[in-house]
């Protein structure tokens, strides 16, 4: 549910914590706690009020897309989903988005594809969808990640192919596709050899 700034200050009444004092406050629990499992807490919390265009001028203030960008690289899967999840819900932002894609936010996303949790590859196809502009396709659609989701197409996991193939049939032109699959001949016949 999209909240308004009446709601919020109904909600929170004259004496009660703000939306920017708790925001802050997770974000600083996120970077002063060392329990794994508090973190990902947290930045779950995080990623759910990224749904809300409310709470993106708060976002900006706390830089907290930079935090999700940042928690992309951890070791954690845990971590990952929710940053990758956190970037997935607010980046049809324009300021978000051309931030994300400033800051070299697309070569995160696609080190997501290949990570072991489904939420999280699913998340990352989904972004790299939203994070389509006319600037941005060709990066986007350069042959290792057509490649990438030729294979994802195919998955058992019906979710994931589906998306996949959205991906090919709304992003990438034949071409493209047709040369991913050559290169996915060519590898194969290298293994066989």
């Amino acid at each position: 549910m999209f909240s308004s700034h009446d709601y919020i200050n109904r909600k929170t009444g004259p004496y009660g914590t703000g939306r920017l004092s708790y925001l802050q406050s997770l974000v600083t629990e996120f970077q002063d706690t060392n329990d794994s499992e508090a973190k990902e807490q947290v930045l779950a919390n995080l990623a759910n009020f990224a749904y809300d265009p409310i709470n993106y001028e708060y976002f900006k203030k706390l830089n907290i897309v930079d935090l999700f960008l940042d928690c992309l690289e951890d070791s954690n899967d845990r971590i990952v989903e929710f940053g990758i999840g956190g970037i997935c819900n607010c980046c049809l932002d324009k300021e978000f988005k051309q931030h994300i894609l400033n800051s070299g936010g697309v070569d995160l996303i696609v080190k997501c594809l290949s990570r072991p949790l489904e939420n999280t590859v699913m998340s990352a196809i989904t972004t790299l969808m939203f994070l389509v502009t006319p600037q941005s396709k060709a990066e986007i659609t350069i042959l290792p990640i057509v490649e990438c989701m030729l294979r994802i197409s195919s998955s058992s996991n019906k979710q994931l192919a589906n998306l996949a193939q959205i991906f090919l049939q709304d992003y990438c032109t034949t071409d493209q596709i047709d040369e991913a699959k050559k290169f996915q001949q060519e590898m194969t016949a290298k293994f066989v050899d």
